[in-house]
């Protein structure tokens, strides 16, 4: 077997990981790479570490775009095989990666003004609405801990992740014809918290010999568990007090749908004063409809929720903004509301209007509820920039900047210790991926303080064989 780190060695973004067995080569996520907007169109536009047409098949992870952004690029650069993801990932990947392809747009739109007006070659999309619609087409649904024959020898099988809806932990089964033993390999994927407000716990998987594990916090820990109502209700009552309003930059999926819920309770217990809500992001919105239709994914007291009161992301004074049109008459207003919109790392859409409009002003709530990679925006804020730019503009940080690392879908440095110990089996070999250089360091000096096998960093565009 053969293992060779194509993305999210070194960061967090961009996960794609070959494996290579038994004559075979599976592509592990295909996501895309996320920072400066020329560095990440150029490392996102080739595969310099395979071949697309040479890959047999492609076992998603999840939906999240630094997981599965890069698909369409490569059915459209020759990929042929089947996609396996779960249902719930099939689902939101249909609504996400047109998203991306409309961004992609957008952003290819400001890059060639500039080239323009140097002079220089003008560049196309890494690809379009329709590229992302015909790579839906080699989707193959999986669900949950149900074995399948996906290659000579190697079956898969999805363990939930508990990280957003779908998402799973990737548990390859394989009769290595090299050695003539059977292996069991695991990719975690990104590992949730647990004792989420929606999703069920990540669940152990047994009898590992090789893992490739995510490191996003290695090092770190959360502020807070991940129930912390009375602390978000602090936050929001002293928001509100100011007579300004609360931005909240939330990723589409997940991010969206969680603190909607924590806001369905606390408005119903009157922990917080009555004020509008507004989700205003096309794409939150479909995810939030997409939600409703994968109870399988849910913890228990949300799956009862569903079926006793309906709606667990919808209450009276919420409003979910489609239109444009909308979205810049919420711009305009001057009334108090918490406005939820993305993307969580305020890279694009519509959050980058309400900071525009709303970041210099100090009655104003900035409220982080998510991760954000080094060097984006929200990172900035989220470090304490006093100035940033935003499409185009240079403005003050003049608001409120507030960070609740608890709605974090990352498990945290022990939680991520705690997820690795319940996965038993001999785990002779552990190799550490999405994580900036020392997130990884510290989460393997902490593996190999309490593990006897070898734990290694990934090395982008290394191989390893084993």
């Amino acid at each position: 077997m053969k293992l060779t780190f194509c993305g999210a060695a070194g960061t967090t973004t961009g996960s794609q990981h070959l494996l290579e067995v038994n004559g075979t080569k599976i592509l592990l996520d295909c996501g895309l790479y996320q920072g400066r907007r020329h560095d990440a169109f150029e490392i996102n536009k080739h595969f310099p570490y395979f071949d697309p047409k040479t890959i047999d098949a492609v076992v998603l992870s999840h939906a999240h775009i630094d997981h599965s952004g890069n698909l369409p690029n490569l059915t459209r650069s020759g990929f042929e095989g089947n996609i396996y993801a779960t249902f719930a990932t099939r689902d939101l990947c249909q609504i996400m990666l047109a998203d991306s392809a409309r961004i992609q747009m957008y952003d290819v739109q400001w890059l060639n003004k500039k080239k323009k007006k140097a002079g220089e070659p003008l560049v196309e999309p890494l690809y379009n609405e329709m590229d992302a619609e015909r790579c839906m087409r080699q989707f193959v649904n999986v669900g949950y801990d149900r074995p399948l024959l996906i290659a000579p020898g190697v079956t898969l099988r999805f363990v939930d992740a508990g990280h957003i809806l779908g998402s799973a932990q990737v548990v390859l089964d394989v009769e290595d014809v090299a050695d003539g033993k059977k292996k069991r390999f695991v990719f975690s994927g990104d590992v949730g918290r647990g004792k989420n407000d929606i999703l069920r716990d990540p669940q152990p998987v047994e009898d590992v010999d090789f893992v490739l594990m995510e490191s996003t916090y290695g090092g770190r820990e959360h502020e807070l568990g991940t129930q912390a109502d009375e602390k978000i209700a602090v936050i929001l009552r002293r928001a509100l007090e100011r007579k300004g309003k609360v931005i909240i930059p939330a990723f589409a999926v997940e991010r969206t749908q969680q603190v909607l819920y924590v806001l369905h309770q606390l408005f119903e217990e009157g922990a917080i004063p009555d004020v509008p809500v507004y989700v205003d992001s096309p794409l939150a919105v479909n995810a939030t409809e997409i939600f409703r239709l994968h109870p399988e994914c849910f913890n228990k007291e949300i799956y009862n929720f569903l079926f006793e009161k309906r709606d667990p992301f919808g209450f009276e004074g919420l409003t979910l903004v489609r239109s444009v049109t909308n979205s810049k008459a919420l711009n305009r207003s001057q009334e108090q509301a918490i406005i939820i919109s993305a993307s969580g790392m305020c890279e694009a859409g519509r959050i980058l209007h309400h900071l525009k409009n709303e970041i210099d002003n100090p009655k104003n709530t900035i409220l982080f509820v998510g991760y954000c990679a080094q060097q984006t925006l929200g990172w900035k804020i989220r470090e304490g920039h006093k100035k940033v730019k935003i499409l185009g503009g240079e403005y003050d940080v003049k608001a409120r900047i507030e960070i609740m690392d608890s709605f974090s879908g990352h498990a945290d440095h022990s939680e991520l210790l705690d997820y690795y110990h319940k996965m038993t089996g001999p785990k002779s070999r552990t190799w550490l991926v999405h994580g900036e250089e020392d997130r990884s360091v510290a989460l393997q000096e902490a593996l190999r303080k309490e593990h006897h096998g070898n734990v290694d960093i990934g090395v982008l565009g290394e191989s390893v064989e084993f």
